[in-house]
């Protein structure tokens, strides 16, 4: 699978509607065909920090950057971000969640 993580650092006046500002574009993409999982979180220690962890199957990326949904949320979420969002895209083996080996709940 294709692991995605993106570190967003959003202009202080947008921190509040961001998940509104991509919500569309969140929707759309939880629904492509390879998608896996596309999860935002907020960053405790500083608010303004929203990290995209995402996953789609091996040959799915490529649908998904080249979507109509993708260029549109690209052009949406510029004027909302501080710097140049940063990424660490892997292929890695699985597909999706497995649970933690050294910390188990019964």
């Amino acid at each position: 699978m294709i692991l995605i993580v993106v570190k967003f650092e959003v202009k202080p006046e947008y921190v509040d509607s961001w998940l509104d500002l991509t919500r569309s574009f969140t929707e759309a993409t939880r629904a492509e065909p390879g998608n896996i999982f596309y999860e935002w979180n907020r960053s405790v220690e500083e608010p303004g920090v929203f990290t995209l962890i995402e996953a789609f199957q091996d040959d799915a990326a490529e649908a998904h950057v080249s979507s109509d949904h993708f260029a549109k949320a690209m052009v949406d979420m510029k004027p909302a971000l501080r710097s140049t969002p940063r990424i660490i895209s892997r292929t890695v083996d699985g597909s999706g969640w497995d649970e933690m080996g050294e910390l188990k709940v019964d």
